[in-house]
């Protein structure tokens, strides 16, 4: 099971090994069912969501399509979404566009803010952001990951586009789009992203 507490809805053994088969192809070195279990215990702290249902699968499935590079791994886990929802979780009568909604989301990272989103979608997509304001051992890890997860590119390449995407947010007058996470991590995402933007400009 993804999470440590009772999740909003039963999640079948059947659905849980389909999300969890997805996840492991192709193989990840972020993007990967530890990091929906992550993602997972953010949301359990948040607690008070509005539709907890909708945001739980909209966990689950965010990434459960992904290949580094592409462009529709956002769209092609929303539509996986939707089947999966459709085959196991009928009872749980979850709002799919909502989900869909969410997941897309995803794609705009770094481009989102607070007035973009209402509370719930900015408490979404925070959770999904939170490993910047990580410990500086587990944020390395991190970006020691997405760098294998893109080891086909040139590293003078990565470097440079890697180097842009960090320092984009960096230059954000917030990194988070809501209150509580922007409280609680934005002064440890800001020293990560200083120390991983110098890292690759050195």
């Amino acid at each position: 099971m993804f999470g440590t507490r009772p999740p909003p809805f039963g999640l079948p053994a059947a659905c849980e090994a389909a999300l969890r088969a997805a996840y492991a192809r192709p193989p990840r070195a972020y993007h990967s069912a530890a990091h929906v279990d992550e993602v997972v215990g953010e949301f359990e702290r948040v607690a008070d969501w509005d539709r907890p249902g909708e945001v739980f699968w909209a966990i689950l499935c965010h990434d459960a399509i992904y290949e580094a590079g592409r462009t529709d791994n956002e769209a092609r886990s929303a539509a996986l979404a939707r089947r999966l929802a459709g085959a196991h979780l009928r009872d749980a009568a979850l709002d799919l566009d909502r989900v869909e909604q969410l997941i897309l989301l995803t794609a705009r990272h770094g481009g989102l803010t607070g007035a973009d989103l209402d509370r719930e979608a900015a408490r979404f997509v925070d959770c999904d952001m939170a490993i910047l304001g990580a410990a500086p051992a587990r944020f390395d890890a991190y970006d020691d990951a997405i760098r294998a997860e893109y080891a086909h590119v040139p590293a003078d390449a990565y470097r440079a586009g890697r180097a842009r995407f960090l320092a984009g947010l960096l230059a954000a007058p917030r990194i988070y789009c809501s209150d509580p996470f922007h409280d609680r991590l934005d002064a440890a995402a800001r020293a990560n992203l200083r120390r991983a933007v110098a890292r690759l400009r050195g």
